[in-house]
């Protein structure tokens, strides 16, 4: 399959991978660029519902190329589904090369599954715009 030419969806966090991000192999370990995909798709869920939410599934997560030192990260996601707690949001992890400025490459992407939740940690409803 042909990778797009370009990120969809919005901008959701931004970051440099750093030394203390590596596998041994010194690639950027997966479960860091995990973590990166979850805060910034958590942001989009949580303005989305306007309530605190949970991450409650991670779903066909793919890595398609390494990441690297120095490497500009940034996920952009969309909301693709609301349910009336749920929320379903893709996410599209995209890097520029350490020192290659400007040409953008596909690395990750994957689904992830948020519930709104109250104080108690009880799901509630999405809040929904009126319109």
């Amino acid at each position: 399959m042909r990778s797009p030419e370009k990120p969809k969806g919005e901008l959701v966090i931004r970051t440099i991978a750093m030394p203390a991000d590596t596998n041994p192999n010194g690639d950027i370990f997966g479960g860091w660029l995990m973590s990166q995909m979850d805060l910034g798709s958590g942001i989009l869920a949580s303005k989305t519902a306007k309530a605190r939410v949970v991450t409650v599934a991670m779903e066909g997560l793919s890595f398609l190329q390494p990441v690297g030192i120095g490497d500009t990260v940034a996920c952009y996601a969309w909301v693709e589904k609301i349910g009336r707690t749920s929320m379903t949001i893709p996410v599209e992890v995209w890097v520029e090369r350490f020192r290659e400025h400007g040409r953008q490459i596909l690395v990750t992407r994957g689904v992830f599954v948020y519930v709104a939740v109250d104080d108690a940690g009880r799901p509630i409803p999405v809040q929904r715009d009126a319109g």
